[in-house]
């Protein structure tokens, strides 16, 4: 699904994925369930405020296949920041722990390249 760029798109991408869980058999208030929307909550976020080119949105993909849920989000700049292990956020900072959050949470993640458009897509896999 494409949203808006915006802090609003990144709410409803986060709770259409937890919807879509819960129709996929993974109820609200479990594991599976509140991992995949933490990741959907940190990579929108992070595709409103480090991937927003006005008037592009932003796209959120889940699939899912024996043992694992595969999350993606896809955002329309150009560029791919380095993929390492997130440092420990420094615990009296206001932000900085998306990424840890994320690394914490999934089996692996990563960011790719879009492929046929300029943008990125950052993903991340949690076992079911």
């Amino acid at each position: 699904m494409c949203f808006t760029s915006t802090a609003r798109g990144a709410r409803l991408a986060r709770r259409l994925a937890s919807q879509r869980l819960d129709a996929w058999g993974w109820p609200y208030g479990s594991g599976v369930n509140d991992a995949v929307t933490l990741i959907v909550a940190e990579l929108a976020a992070n595709a409103v405020r480090h991937g927003r080119v006005p008037g592009r949105d932003f796209r959120l993909r889940l699939t899912a296949t024996p043992g694992v849920v595969r999350i993606e989000v896809t955002d329309a700049r150009g560029g791919q920041p380095p993929v390492a292990e997130p440092v420990v956020p420094d615990p009296l900072s206001d932000g900085g722990r998306g990424l840890w959050l994320v690394a914490r949470t999934a089996e692996s993640w990563g960011v790719e390249p879009r492929t046929g458009a300029p943008g990125k897509t950052a993903w991340a896999e949690v076992a079911v």
